[in-house]
């Protein structure tokens, strides 16, 4: 009888480090998603009744991956138009220390993205180009530090969270398969801008700890002027353009967090 007991305390013993050895990603997340329209899934041409301007959708990649792994709470504040400074005034209050996954992309508002398509839309190559250098040179000089304060009230607020940060697309393929629209030049002007700010985004997140999922790769032949876009082009509503369609929220953006938090 003595044996059996030290036999089974055993077996309990060893069930119990098998318990607590489950990866942590395997428990029911508490998911908490912050950020702009490329998070918000403003593009996919269906929104939430409630969420309004903020345009959030069920086929955004952080409402795909809710569906799909059903976490213990999902708070989705991601919000179209979204700078830095409004996910400080209206999206970390969201987060707890009970949060267990976050994910945000958020900079491309704060260095001019809407202004830049406007003007690359409306103006010459050279207009365009220097508008474009403004965003970059912002981005370099000013973003580091506006970006550095969302991820540390982050950290503060959620200090136990995975911390995912995905960045943005090239949205052109250069040369592509469109004879009309903008030129090559100013195509590749605004691929540059994504460059620049996955560069600084990276590099912030990777300061932070935080994992970063660069998307260029993954939106590679299907950007606008492709052979299968994942990108909007000029659409009315306008807010649509220029943003992920379903099949790159689908297809391009939640495999990046399935990756990392499946």
């Amino acid at each position: 009888m003595r044996s059996f007991r030290i036999l089974a305390s055993a077996a309990l013993a060893a069930f119990a480090a098998l318990v607590t050895t489950v990866p942590a990603e395997a428990a029911a997340a508490n998911y908490v998603a912050l950020g702009d329209s490329y998070s918000s899934g403003t593009g996919t041409g269906s929104y939430y009744s409630d969420s309004g301007s903020c345009k959030r959708s069920p086929y955004a990649y952080p409402a795909l991956w809710a569906a799909a792994h059903a976490p213990a709470s999902f708070q989705f504040v991601a919000c179209s138009g979204a700078r830095t400074g409004d996910v400080l005034a209206n999206q970390v209050g969201a987060l707890s220390a009970s949060t267990s996954l976050v994910t945000i992309s958020i900079g491309g508002n704060d260095a001019g993205f809407s202004d830049v398509i406007t003007t690359c839309t409306l103006s010459s190559d050279s207009a365009c180009v220097s508008r474009v250098e403004q965003a970059k040179t912002y981005a370099t000089t000013t973003l580091p530090g506006l970006l550095d304060n969302v991820y540390a009230q982050i950290r503060t607020r959620a200090p136990s969270a995975q911390v995912v940060v995905l960045g943005y697309p090239r949205l052109y393929q250069v040369p592509g398969s469109c004879s009309v629209g903008l030129s090559n030049t100013k195509r590749s002007a605004i691929n540059s801008a994504a460059d620049t700010l996955h560069t600084v985004i990276s590099g912030r997140a990777s300061a932070k700890s935080f994992t970063y999922r660069d998307v260029r790769g993954a939106f590679t032949g299907h950007e606008i002027c492709s052979s299968d876009w994942w990108l909007n082009s000029l659409s009315w509503p306008v807010e649509e353009s220029y943003h992920p369609n379903r099949n790159g929220q689908r297809l391009g953006y939640l495999p990046q967090l399935d990756a990392v938090a499946s």
